[in-house]
């Protein structure tokens, strides 16, 4: 993956981010996006050594498109000013179509990377059975976020759009309470590939994955099918 070209073109597409200058660079987009389809297909192998639910995941199918979604947003910039994947067992990127917990990486056009693990806003039938799941195992819960190896790579799972109260109808009183605060369960962390060698990358995202595991483990557990509960 040639990071700096990667980094160029990106700068260069958020500052012309429309049509024409896509189609007049369409060439180097091309060259960039199958550098990192590649790259995303030997993270998928790398993965699987230590993650084997994902061996079957379609590099393609992981790589997001770099259109945007114009349907729902006043901002009339047609591209994304980043390359993403999202690497699942289900192969499905999105939580709304059951994609479940993800490796998730992207870089951008400021030439930051960052590497995630878990789940960000699941659509709300997920996340309140992802809250109740960590009712029922709150032990299993507590040793995710007690792992080291993932606590050095992260530090606590990220809390973008917590809810100011708990949720209705869950008790105060629960352990580990606060976070059924969470609309999201994920950890992620951020750095420059301003310098980074080339062959470094794909270690450095590999070492992060490994490191959200145990959270991503941990979702897989959750039951596809609950319980109305008092919170319902």
């Amino acid at each position: 993956m040639h990071l700096r070209d990667l980094a160029g073109y990106l700068a260069e597409l958020a500052e012309n981010n429309n049509r024409a200058w896509f189609v007049m660079n369409k060439p180097r987009y091309d060259i960039l996006r199958a550098e990192f389809l590649e790259l995303t297909a030997s993270l998928i192998d790398g993965i699987a050594r230590f993650d084997p639910a994902v061996a079957a995941c379609n590099p393609r199918k992981a790589l997001f498109r770099i259109n945007r979604d114009l349907r729902f947003t006043r901002d009339p910039r047609p591209y994304k000013t980043y390359f993403s994947a999202a690497i699942t067992a289900s192969g499905l990127k999105r939580p709304n179509q059951g994609g479940g917990p993800a490796y998730y990486f992207h870089i951008d056009e400021k030439a930051q990377l960052l590497v995630a693990g878990g789940e960000y806003q699941p659509p709300p039938d997920r996340l309140r059975a992802i809250r109740q799941h960590l009712l029922a195992d709150a032990n299993g819960f507590s040793k995710v976020l007690a792992d080291k190896r993932m606590r050095e790579s992260f530090g606590e799972l990220q809390q973008e759009g917590m809810l100011a109260r708990l949720p209705r109808g869950f008790d105060a009183g629960a352990k580990h309470a606060d976070y059924l605060r969470y609309k999201s369960f994920i950890v992620w962390n951020e750095r420059t590939v301003t310098g980074m060698p080339a062959d470094a990358l794909e270690g450095i995202v590999l070492e992060n994955f490994r490191a959200a595991l145990p959270l991503v483990r941990w979702l897989r557990g959750v039951p596809a099918s609950i319980e109305p509960t008092a919170a319902d």
